[in-house]
Protein backbone atom coordinates (compact mmCIF):
# COMPACT_ATOMS: atom_id res chain seq x y z
CA UNK A 1 0.00 0.00 0.00
CA UNK A 2 1.34 3.45 -0.89
CA UNK A 3 1.78 5.71 2.12
CA UNK A 4 0.52 9.28 1.66
CA UNK A 5 2.48 10.82 4.55
CA UNK A 6 3.91 9.51 7.79
CA UNK A 7 5.47 12.08 10.11
CA UNK A 8 7.66 9.56 11.92
CA UNK A 9 9.20 8.23 8.70
CA UNK A 10 9.68 11.77 7.40
CA UNK A 11 11.43 12.96 10.57
CA UNK A 12 13.68 9.89 10.49
CA UNK A 13 14.52 10.66 6.85
CA UNK A 14 15.68 14.19 7.71
CA UNK A 15 17.44 13.18 10.94
CA UNK A 16 15.16 14.80 13.54
CA UNK A 17 14.53 12.74 16.66
CA UNK A 18 11.71 14.95 17.94
CA UNK A 19 8.97 16.85 16.09
CA UNK A 20 9.75 20.58 16.14
CA UNK A 21 7.18 22.94 17.64
CA UNK A 22 4.86 24.96 15.39
CA UNK A 23 6.89 28.11 16.03
CA UNK A 24 9.28 30.26 14.01
CA UNK A 25 12.21 28.40 15.55
CA UNK A 26 10.59 25.06 14.77
CA UNK A 27 9.99 26.13 11.17
CA UNK A 28 13.68 27.02 10.75
CA UNK A 29 14.79 23.71 12.29
CA UNK A 30 12.47 21.71 10.05
CA UNK A 31 13.40 23.45 6.80
CA UNK A 32 17.15 23.29 7.43
CA UNK A 33 17.05 19.60 8.39
CA UNK A 34 15.02 18.85 5.26
CA UNK A 35 17.48 20.59 2.93
CA UNK A 36 20.56 19.08 4.59
CA UNK A 37 19.33 15.60 3.67
CA UNK A 38 16.86 15.62 0.77
CA UNK A 39 18.62 16.84 -2.39
CA UNK A 40 17.18 19.11 -5.02
CA UNK A 41 17.27 17.21 -8.33
CA UNK A 42 15.54 16.85 -11.68
CA UNK A 43 17.09 13.57 -12.86
CA UNK A 44 13.74 11.82 -13.40
CA UNK A 45 12.83 14.53 -15.92
CA UNK A 46 15.91 13.63 -17.97
CA UNK A 47 15.21 9.92 -17.50
CA UNK A 48 11.73 10.41 -18.95
CA UNK A 49 9.82 9.30 -15.88
CA UNK A 50 7.62 12.32 -15.35
CA UNK A 51 7.09 14.23 -12.10
CA UNK A 52 4.05 13.44 -9.95
CA UNK A 53 3.30 15.94 -7.17
CA UNK A 54 0.50 14.25 -5.22
CA UNK A 55 1.35 13.49 -1.60
CA UNK A 56 1.58 9.72 -1.99
CA UNK A 57 3.92 9.86 -5.01
CA UNK A 58 6.15 12.49 -3.43
CA UNK A 59 6.43 10.57 -0.16
CA UNK A 60 7.21 7.34 -2.01
CA UNK A 61 10.01 9.01 -3.98
CA UNK A 62 11.62 11.43 -1.53
CA UNK A 63 11.16 9.46 1.71
CA UNK A 64 10.69 5.77 0.95
CA UNK A 65 12.98 5.61 -2.10
CA UNK A 66 15.36 8.19 -0.57
CA UNK A 67 15.57 10.29 -3.72
CA UNK A 68 15.31 14.04 -4.15
CA UNK A 69 13.14 16.26 -6.26
CA UNK A 70 12.54 19.82 -7.37
CA UNK A 71 10.37 22.53 -5.84
CA UNK A 72 6.93 21.11 -6.63
CA UNK A 73 7.90 17.81 -5.02
CA UNK A 74 9.96 19.24 -2.17
CA UNK A 75 7.38 21.74 -1.00
CA UNK A 76 4.53 19.23 -1.34
CA UNK A 77 6.40 16.98 1.10
CA UNK A 78 7.39 19.92 3.29
CA UNK A 79 3.81 21.19 3.28
CA UNK A 80 2.52 17.77 4.36
CA UNK A 81 5.00 17.91 7.25
CA UNK A 82 3.79 21.40 8.16
CA UNK A 83 0.22 20.10 8.22
CA UNK A 84 1.18 17.17 10.44
CA UNK A 85 3.02 19.47 12.86
CA UNK A 86 0.12 21.91 13.22
CA UNK A 87 1.45 24.82 11.13
CA UNK A 88 -0.91 26.97 9.09
CA UNK A 89 0.37 27.36 5.54
CA UNK A 90 -0.55 27.61 1.85
CA UNK A 91 1.41 27.35 -1.41
CA UNK A 92 2.62 30.28 -3.49
CA UNK A 93 4.04 30.44 -7.01
CA UNK A 94 7.08 32.44 -8.05
CA UNK A 95 9.24 33.49 -11.00
CA UNK A 96 12.94 32.55 -10.81
CA UNK A 97 15.26 35.42 -11.77
CA UNK A 98 18.56 33.89 -10.68
CA UNK A 99 20.81 33.60 -13.74
CA UNK A 100 17.96 34.70 -16.01
CA UNK A 101 17.98 37.39 -18.69
CA UNK A 102 15.03 38.17 -20.89
CA UNK A 103 11.31 38.86 -20.63
CA UNK A 104 9.56 37.92 -17.37
CA UNK A 105 9.94 34.18 -16.73
CA UNK A 106 6.96 31.94 -16.03
CA UNK A 107 5.77 30.86 -12.62
CA UNK A 108 7.94 27.77 -12.32
CA UNK A 109 8.71 27.89 -8.61
CA UNK A 110 6.59 26.75 -5.67
CA UNK A 111 7.17 27.95 -2.10
CA UNK A 112 5.23 28.16 1.17
CA UNK A 113 3.53 30.99 3.04
CA UNK A 114 3.39 30.00 6.73
CA UNK A 115 1.40 31.98 9.32
CA UNK A 116 2.67 31.86 12.92
CA UNK A 117 0.92 33.91 15.63
CA UNK A 118 -0.51 36.27 13.02
CA UNK A 119 2.82 36.83 11.24
CA UNK A 120 3.36 35.55 7.70
CA UNK A 121 6.65 33.79 6.93
CA UNK A 122 8.19 32.65 3.66
CA UNK A 123 9.53 29.09 3.86
CA UNK A 124 11.05 27.13 1.01
CA UNK A 125 12.43 23.59 1.08
CA UNK A 126 12.70 23.45 -2.69
CA UNK A 127 14.86 26.27 -4.07
CA UNK A 128 17.80 24.75 -5.92
CA UNK A 129 19.92 27.87 -6.37
CA UNK A 130 21.10 28.30 -2.76
CA UNK A 131 19.83 27.84 0.79
CA UNK A 132 17.32 30.56 1.72
CA UNK A 133 16.19 30.47 5.39
CA UNK A 134 12.58 31.08 6.47
CA UNK A 135 11.89 34.82 6.71
CA UNK A 136 9.12 37.03 8.07
CA UNK A 137 7.21 38.57 5.19
CA UNK A 138 8.12 42.23 5.65
CA UNK A 139 9.55 44.85 3.31
CA UNK A 140 13.32 45.13 3.81
CA UNK A 141 13.48 42.09 6.12
CA UNK A 142 16.92 40.42 6.13
CA UNK A 143 18.08 37.06 7.46
CA UNK A 144 21.44 35.26 7.58
CA UNK A 145 21.95 31.83 6.02
CA UNK A 146 24.26 29.16 7.49
CA UNK A 147 26.75 29.69 4.63
CA UNK A 148 27.34 33.32 5.72
CA UNK A 149 25.20 34.95 3.05
CA UNK A 150 22.33 37.35 3.67
CA UNK A 151 18.84 37.24 2.21
CA UNK A 152 16.49 40.18 1.83
CA UNK A 153 12.79 40.51 1.00
CA UNK A 154 11.70 43.60 -0.91
CA UNK A 155 8.36 44.72 -2.28
CA UNK A 156 8.42 44.87 -6.06
CA UNK A 157 6.04 47.17 -7.99
CA UNK A 158 5.57 44.66 -10.81
CA UNK A 159 6.06 41.23 -9.27
CA UNK A 160 4.81 41.56 -5.71
CA UNK A 161 7.80 40.48 -3.65
CA UNK A 162 11.45 39.83 -4.55
CA UNK A 163 13.87 37.61 -2.62
CA UNK A 164 17.51 38.72 -2.98
CA UNK A 165 20.80 37.22 -1.83
CA UNK A 166 24.21 38.74 -1.04
CA UNK A 167 27.04 36.32 -0.39
CA UNK A 168 29.79 34.10 -1.71
CA UNK A 169 28.85 32.62 -5.11
CA UNK A 170 30.49 29.32 -4.12
CA UNK A 171 27.49 28.58 -1.91
CA UNK A 172 25.12 28.59 -4.91
CA UNK A 173 24.49 26.28 -7.85
CA UNK A 174 26.69 28.53 -9.99
CA UNK A 175 24.12 31.06 -11.16
CA UNK A 176 24.85 33.63 -8.44
CA UNK A 177 28.25 34.92 -9.56
CA UNK A 178 27.44 38.64 -9.43
CA UNK A 179 28.52 40.83 -6.53
CA UNK A 180 26.02 42.65 -4.33
CA UNK A 181 22.35 41.80 -3.94
CA UNK A 182 21.32 39.23 -6.54
CA UNK A 183 17.62 38.56 -7.31
CA UNK A 184 16.62 34.97 -6.59
CA UNK A 185 12.89 34.83 -7.30
CA UNK A 186 9.76 36.95 -7.12
CA UNK A 187 6.31 35.91 -5.95
CA UNK A 188 2.85 37.22 -5.18
CA UNK A 189 0.42 36.29 -2.42
CA UNK A 190 -2.32 35.31 -4.87
CA UNK A 191 -4.20 32.12 -3.99
CA UNK A 192 -2.67 29.03 -5.60
CA UNK A 193 -4.84 26.01 -6.33
CA UNK A 194 -3.99 22.40 -7.13
CA UNK A 195 -4.63 23.02 -10.84
CA UNK A 196 -2.13 25.93 -10.82
CA UNK A 197 0.57 23.72 -9.31
CA UNK A 198 -0.23 20.92 -11.77
CA UNK A 199 0.05 23.24 -14.77
CA UNK A 200 3.31 24.83 -13.60
CA UNK A 201 4.81 21.46 -12.78
CA UNK A 202 3.80 20.06 -16.18
CA UNK A 203 5.38 22.97 -18.07
CA UNK A 204 8.54 22.88 -15.94
CA UNK A 205 9.06 19.17 -16.51
CA UNK A 206 8.11 18.95 -20.20
CA UNK A 207 8.72 22.26 -22.04
CA UNK A 208 11.52 21.76 -24.58
CA UNK A 209 14.66 23.85 -24.31
CA UNK A 210 14.26 24.82 -20.67
CA UNK A 211 16.70 24.43 -17.79
CA UNK A 212 14.93 21.41 -16.33
CA UNK A 213 14.49 19.52 -19.58
CA UNK A 214 18.03 20.18 -20.85
CA UNK A 215 20.30 20.02 -17.79
CA UNK A 216 20.94 17.39 -15.12
CA UNK A 217 20.72 19.35 -11.87
CA UNK A 218 21.51 18.22 -8.32
CA UNK A 219 22.17 20.27 -5.17
CA UNK A 220 22.04 20.01 -1.40
CA UNK A 221 22.60 22.35 1.52
CA UNK A 222 25.67 21.73 3.67
CA UNK A 223 26.01 22.76 7.34
CA UNK A 224 27.88 25.92 6.32
CA UNK A 225 27.64 25.91 2.55
CA UNK A 226 26.28 24.25 -0.54
CA UNK A 227 27.09 21.51 -3.06
CA UNK A 228 25.79 21.31 -6.61
CA UNK A 229 26.26 19.48 -9.89
CA UNK A 230 25.04 20.83 -13.20
CA UNK A 231 25.60 18.17 -15.84
CA UNK A 232 29.24 17.12 -15.29
CA UNK A 233 30.36 20.24 -13.41
CA UNK A 234 30.65 19.82 -9.66
CA UNK A 235 31.07 22.58 -7.07
CA UNK A 236 31.16 22.44 -3.28
CA UNK A 237 31.76 25.09 -0.61
CA UNK A 238 31.50 24.45 3.13
CA UNK A 239 32.89 27.18 5.36
CA UNK A 240 36.15 28.28 3.73
CA UNK A 241 36.75 24.98 1.94
CA UNK A 242 35.84 24.98 -1.73
CA UNK A 243 36.28 22.55 -4.63
CA UNK A 244 35.03 22.44 -8.20
CA UNK A 245 35.73 20.71 -11.49
CA UNK A 246 34.44 18.62 -14.37
CA UNK A 247 33.68 14.94 -13.89
CA UNK A 248 35.06 12.88 -16.76
CA UNK A 249 34.16 9.35 -15.66
CA UNK A 250 30.60 8.01 -15.22
CA UNK A 251 31.81 5.91 -12.28
CA UNK A 252 32.99 9.05 -10.49
CA UNK A 253 29.70 10.79 -11.30
CA UNK A 254 27.73 7.88 -9.86
CA UNK A 255 29.92 7.82 -6.74
CA UNK A 256 29.57 11.58 -6.28
CA UNK A 257 25.79 11.30 -6.57
CA UNK A 258 25.76 8.70 -3.82
CA UNK A 259 28.33 10.08 -1.39
CA UNK A 260 27.56 13.79 -1.58
CA UNK A 261 23.87 13.87 -2.52
CA UNK A 262 22.60 10.52 -1.27
CA UNK A 263 21.19 9.55 -4.68
CA UNK A 264 21.84 5.96 -5.68
CA UNK A 265 21.41 5.36 -9.40
CA UNK A 266 22.41 2.25 -11.27
CA UNK A 267 25.16 2.34 -13.88
CA UNK A 268 22.48 2.01 -16.56
CA UNK A 269 20.55 4.96 -15.15
CA UNK A 270 23.68 7.11 -15.14
CA UNK A 271 24.33 6.09 -18.76
CA UNK A 272 20.75 7.05 -19.64
CA UNK A 273 21.39 10.61 -18.41
CA UNK A 274 23.46 11.07 -21.57
CA UNK A 275 26.41 12.83 -19.95
CA UNK A 276 29.15 10.50 -21.05
CA UNK A 277 30.04 9.10 -24.47
CA UNK A 278 29.36 5.39 -24.59
CA UNK A 279 32.24 3.09 -25.42
CA UNK A 280 31.98 1.48 -28.85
Amino acid sequence: MTMAFDLGFYLARIGLKEPPAATAEGLAILQHAHRLVIPFENLDVILGRGIAIDSASVFAKLVTARRGGYCFEQNRLFGDALDALGFVWRPLLGRVWLGYEGPPPGKTHALCLVTIDGQDWIADAGFGGSYAPPMPLADGETAPAPDGSQFRLMRDPLYGWMLEREGHPGATDGRGAQEGWVPQYSFTLDPVFAADLAMSNHWTSTAPGTRFTQLRIVSVALPHGYAAMTDRFYRRRNGEQEASGDIEDPRVYRLRLSMMFGIDLSADEVAALGLFQQAA
